[in-house]
């Protein structure tokens, strides 16, 4: 999701976190701590929106059918993102802020930058499964001054009458909308010392009247794009490590006790001889973590993202762990899909519930090309684990989409297995390919 500037995606994770005795975070844990968060993919049973009753094929099937929904997005320069609704978020984050801790799930969204939840008392809310956060049995809540510097980090603020407090309201691309006060809360991470860590004063929106497509699961939004009011902006600056995280994807239906992982603090830092990288690209808006894609190769046989220019417009696709699919300009993917075509010796699957996906009947994960995306600077090698999905048993399809528009999504199959670092500061995204059900 974004706000109403630009169209947002989403994507959730779960923050897995034991609150045993909490610690605020010292210079020296910094300097030596490695501070994560656990991603779990939503069909995941450690995911509340996992259904137990749901048999692998109907998890498939719904799976499949929240995969197409991405075809049918258009992107332009403008709207970097298609309008999808929270329901297509694969993971859900969930996080502990107050003092004492409450627990809150709420969906992981790198299209936008405010964290909020549903609270008391909530005038106009959609439903909700969970109990919501009341502000008033936290005793480190504290609402933010519409006069502060907090409140001029977002540009959707009002200043309520007399409180002369700074109230939100946060609109989505598909309709949804926040709306209460900016307040500031204490958070809390996981650390390698065991023993949980406090991070006071992290500015989120405490929502009062919340509407959309939200459902019962979710329990409000956490932005986490490049500016500095996001969730990842806010827990950077607190470490003081400088600007950097990274993340490793596990494949999906790996082992549900694996997780996959976001790092923050020294150990972020994506380094060794088989590291490769290309630069951020600067844009006007810095929430989208923008780079530059020249094109991708079938083998040996290069496909250059645009057929009519051979330079590639620098920032043409996003990284973004929301999207499973990689979604490419209709012309690029025409392209590639026919050179993927040629270079496996099958006879498509005609199925119409598969349609106009590229599909094998295959009991396996079928033996693909290796495809190299070339961006600048740096070939990331993608395997038949990155580039081909089962929406069916038996049936593999390749797992990128065409879209209307000029700029191109580089999707969660594709990040799977690879240690992949932003480096906010330094200005590059670094790749690594590693088995990320070891990096734990």
């Amino acid at each position: 999701m974004a706000d109403f500037d630009h169209l947002g995606l989403l994507f959730s994770i779960v923050i897995a976190l034991s609150f045993v005795s909490v610690a605020h975070i010292s210079a020296a844990e910094v300097k030596n701590g490695r501070f994560s968060i656990d991603l779990i993919h939503r069909d995941s049973p450690k995911s509340p929106l996992y259904n137990p009753s749901e048999t692998p094929a109907e998890r498939l099937d719904r799976f499949f059918r929240r995969f197409m929904s991405f075809s049918e997005a258009s992107i332009s320069p403008n709207t970097p993102e298609p309008p999808v609704s929270s329901n297509n978020g694969e993971y859900l984050m969930k996080i502990s802020i107050g003092t004492p801790p409450f627990d809150v799930y709420g969906i992981y969204d790198t299209g936008s930058d405010l964290m909020w939840t549903q609270c008391l008392p909530c005038l106009s809310c959609y439903k909700q499964k969970n109990p919501m956060f009341d502000p008033s049995k936290s005793t480190s809540f504290k609402e933010v001054s519409c006069e502060s510097q907090q409140c001029r980090l977002l540009d959707t603020v009002s200043c309520s009458q007399p409180q002369k407090l700074c109230d939100f309201s946060y609109g989505y691309g598909d309709g949804s909308l926040a709306q209460g006060v900016i307040a500031t809360e204490t958070l809390t991470l996981n650390s390698n010392s065991g023993q949980p860590t406090s991070i006071l004063n992290i500015v989120f929106g405490c929502g009062h009247n919340n509407s959309g497509t939200f459902n019962e699961n979710e329990m409000g939004l956490f932005g986490t794009g490049g500016r500095p009011l996001s969730l990842t902006s806010q827990i950077m600056s607190t470490l003081g490590s400088g600007r950097k995280f990274s993340q490793c994807l596990v494949p999906f239906r790996t082992d549900p006790s694996i997780t996959s992982k976001i790092i923050f603090g020294p150990e972020a830092e994506v380094s060794g001889s088989d590291v490769v990288s290309t630069p951020l690209v600067t844009k006007d808006d810095p929430t989208y973590y923008f780079v530059t894609l020249d094109g991708i190769s079938v083998g040996d046989k290069l496909f250059p993202f645009s057929s009519s220019s051979p330079m590639a417009t620098k920032g043409n696709v996003f990284i973004d762990a929301g999207t499973p699919p990689t979604l490419l300009p209709r012309d690029f993917y025409n392209r590639l899909v026919q050179g993927v075509k040629e270079a496996i010796p099958m006879e498509p699957v005609q199925d119409p519930d598969l349609q106009p996906q590229l599909c094998y009947r295959s009991a396996t994960l079928i033996d693909g090309p290796i495809l190299t995306a070339h961006f600048d600077g740096a070939d990331v090698q993608l395997k038949p684990l990155n580039t081909f999905i089962s929406p069916k048993e038996g049936v593999y399809c390749f797992a990128m989409q065409p879209i209307d528009g000029d700029t191109g999504i580089f999707g969660n199959f594709v990040q799977m297995n690879f240690l992949i670092g932003f480096d906010l500061d330094g200005k590059k995204v670094s790749f690594k390919a590693v088995d990320c059900t070891k990096q734990q």
